[in-house]
């Protein structure tokens, strides 16, 4: 081949135009496919975590086993105590008292409190929850504002005054001071945990009160 046409020879330049937009299409589809393989990778453990998050809202909660209320006074005096017995729900996480919200509402006024960590009463080893010595401990600790707590139940031992949690097996009443519940009154309200269910208060009292202590939910 003469010099000349080589020169003018333009298979050359073609093929290293060709080569060119190939390594650019490799490296587009490189930087695309790192991009697909990170987003990827946040997104499945965004949705890791956030299952996880949901079935911990699902499945935490709190459940209420009763309600009793209390007669300071005389005989159909108002109820003016009551005692909120509360467990976890089954497969419930460990819930932190220190997080709970009470409401109670009698359709009149609202009131919102959370725990007094110095209103604290153990009756795990036995004892009366009525009798006169944690009468005396509620109303030097709990107050209108607050509440007070009563561990009933608690095997682990994961319950105490400073870190008060509460998890599987676990009872404790959650006492409130400073009501004052007439007969024939609806009550509503809730136990609201840090996350998971809450527990729903709804009671309405008796016509009369022949007891000191009424069972009302």
């Amino acid at each position: 081949m003469k010099i000349t046409e080589f020169l003018k020879n333009k298979k050359g330049a073609s093929g290293i135009g060709t080569l060119i937009v190939f390594i650019a299409m490799v490296l587009v589809a490189a930087v695309a496919a790192s991009v697909l393989i990170n987003t990827s990778g946040f997104l499945q453990q965004k949705a890791s975590t956030t299952g996880k998050e949901s079935t911990e809202q699902v499945a935490s909660g709190l459940q209420i086993m009763g309600i009793s209320g209390y007669q300071a006074g005389t005989a159909n005096a108002n109820i003016t105590k009551l005692a909120i017995y509360i467990t976890p729900n089954a497969g419930s996480a460990a819930i932190d008292m220190n997080q709970v919200v009470l409401t109670l509402s009698d359709g009149t006024t609202k009131t919102v409190t959370k725990y007094d960590t110095t209103a604290y009463t153990n009756l795990t080893a036995g004892g009366d929850l009525y009798d006169n010595t944690s009468v005396t401990a509620w109303n030097q600790l709990a107050d209108a504002t607050e509440f007070g707590i009563v561990e009933i139940q608690d095997a682990d031992l994961s319950f105490t005054s400073s870190a008060p949690v509460i998890n599987k097996g676990d009872i404790v009443a959650i006492i409130v001071s400073g009501v004052s519940f007439d007969t024939r009154m609806e009550i509503s309200g809730s136990v609201q945990p840090e996350f998971g269910a809450p527990g729903v208060i709804s009671f309405t009292t008796p016509s009369t009160f022949t007891e000191k202590v009424v069972s009302l939910q």
